[in-house]
């Protein structure tokens, strides 16, 4: 075990180094592609789609990432506004358009949903990739794809400190759930993104508080070890010490946090979970070998190495 860990030790102690940490800020992946954006939007709209018709209106997002590639998505399906939340400003106005111009061509197009084969990590699965035409009608596509719609979303991108803007605003950082208003939002989704959150009690009352009764959320989380050991799963065996100097400069690896704090912090912020899809893959670590703090996990928690999770705020 000790082989396993070093290298990813050694990385960390070169990553407390302040240089290094300022390179880490850069780039986070995933939202940099269009046709990514375009996927994972339409996943978490047909997710939707199984427990309650319709285009959401007051659309959320925590953790965008490298562009709002994928709020834009959700824009160009009908959506009036769209709430971006992360804790650094990775996207710019430049990236920002060449998304939007990208994806507008997908939605005239109405491409297939870019599905396994191509994101073969991304989350939830879906039984069809086409295009949702039972959800996305010809019609409403002709509404959201105004040119008047879209010059006005192309103003707000263009001009993202405006504060006269409406459809589209950002959140950089956020440390408060009081940025907003109570309930002024029908839909929230992340995608990769609470495995990074350190502060999960917090986020999870923000939540609570963003989503108006009744509202929807949707979210994939991945609990494997982001490459920190050779193991899916050896990230639990570090010590909390051995973690410190694994993590280095990166202020959000991942926190650790196993499939059941998620369902617990669902039930204690008022919300009920619809659906469930988690990925189970097999441990192939002895207990005695991992951690103290995760000696005593579930057999869930030891194999749940993904997990898609869609809930309702109750009233």
């Amino acid at each position: 075990m000790w082989k396993e860990k070093l290298m990813p030790m050694t990385i960390g102690v070169v990553l407390h180094m302040p240089f290094v940490k300022t390179l880490l800020s850069y780039r986070t992946g995933g939202t940099i592609e269009s046709k990514y954006c375009y996927s994972v939007w339409l996943r978490h709209l047909t997710m939707l789609n199984t427990v309650r018709s319709g285009i959401p209106k007051r659309v959320a997002e925590l953790g965008p990432g490298d562009s709002l590639g994928i709020g834009f998505a959700a824009l160009l399906s009908g959506c009036d506004s769209f709430r971006a939340f992360d804790v650094i400003k990775y996207w710019n106005v430049e990236r920002n358009l060449k998304i939007f111009e990208e994806l507008l061509v997908l939605f005239k197009n109405k491409a297939p949903i870019p599905d396994d084969k191509e994101y073969p990590k991304v989350q939830p699965r879906l039984d069809t990739y086409a295009f949702p035409d039972n959800i996305l009608s010809d019609e409403m596509l002709k509404d959201a794809l105004s040119e008047s719609r879209l010059e006005a979303i192309r103003e707000e991108i263009r001009d993202p400190d405006n504060p006269r803007n409406t459809l589209i605003k950002y959140y950089v950082p956020w440390d408060d759930y009081k940025v907003i208003s109570p309930g002024s939002v029908d839909f929230l989704y992340s995608q990769a993104v609470l495995e990074h959150v350190e502060d999960l009690e917090g986020t999870y009352e923000a939540f609570s508080k963003w989503l108006e009764n009744g509202g929807i959320m949707s979210h994939s989380i991945d609990f494997k070890c982001h490459r920190t050991t050779e193991s899916w799963n050896g990230h639990r065996t570090y010590s909390e010490f051995e973690w410190k100097i694994v993590k280095g400069g990166r202020m959000f690896l991942i926190n650790r946090q196993p499939y059941s704090v998620h369902q617990q912090l669902h039930k204690k912020h008022g919300f009920s979970i619809l659906k469930e899809l988690p990925k189970i893959m097999a441990n192939n670590i002895p207990r005695n070998k991992f951690a103290e703090r995760f000696r005593d996990l579930s057999e869930e928690d030891m194999t749940t190495s993904e997990a898609y999770m869609l809930s309702v705020k109750e009233g």
